[in-house]
C-alpha cells in the first residue's frame, strides 16, 4: 500500500485528499503545516508527498526545498490555489517549485482524477519527469 504524506494547513483540503486517496488504497498521513510535515517525514517513510505552497510558519517553497534535500528519492507534488500568475509578466510561482525539487504541480481546486493521476505518475515515473497538472 503506497504511503502519502499530505502537508497543508487547510483541514478541509486535507480531509478531501485523505478520503480520495484512502478510497483508492493509499495510506495517508496528514501534517498541519511544514514543521509537522518535517516531523512526520523523520518518523516514517513515504512514497509521495503533497505540499501546499502557501502555509504559515514554514512556507511551502522552504518546505519543498527542505523535504527534497532530506528525501530526494521521494517525489513531491506541489499544490496551491494562489500560485499562478494573472498576467504574462508575473512569474508562475507554482512552476517555480519544480526548480526546488517538486516532481509535479497541482493547481487548486483540482479534481480527484487529477490528484490520482499525479500521485500515480509520481509512483511510476522517475522524479526528473516533472509536469504541471490542470484541473
Amino acid at each position: 500500500m503506497p504511503r502519502v504524506l499530505v502537508v497543508d494547513d487547510d483541514p478541509m483540503v486535507c480531509v478531501a485528499i485523505e478520503v480520495c486517496l484512502q478510497r483508492q488504497g493509499f495510506e495517508v498521513t496528514i501534517a498541519d503545516g511544514g514543521e509537522a510535515g518535517m516531523q512526520a517525514l523523520e518518523a516514517s517513510d513515504f512514497d509521495v508527498m503533497l505540499i501546499d505552497v502557501f502555509m504559515p510558519h514554514m512556507r511551502g517553497f522552504e518546505s519543498i526545498r527542505t523535504f527534497h534535500e532530506r528525501r530526494p528519492e521521494v517525489p513531491i507534488i506541489a499544490m496551491s490555489g494562489y500560485a499562478f500568475a494573472n498576467t504574462d509578466r508575473e512569474p508562475d510561482l507554482l512552476r517555480m517549485t519544480i526548480e526546488l525539487g517538486a516532481a509535479c504541480c497541482l493547481r487548486k481546486p483540482f479534481t480527484p482524477n487529477a490528484l490520482l493521476t499525479s500521485v500515480n505518475e509520481c509512483l511510476t515515473k522517475p522524479i526528473q519527469s516533472a509536469r504541471l497538472s490542470k484541473r
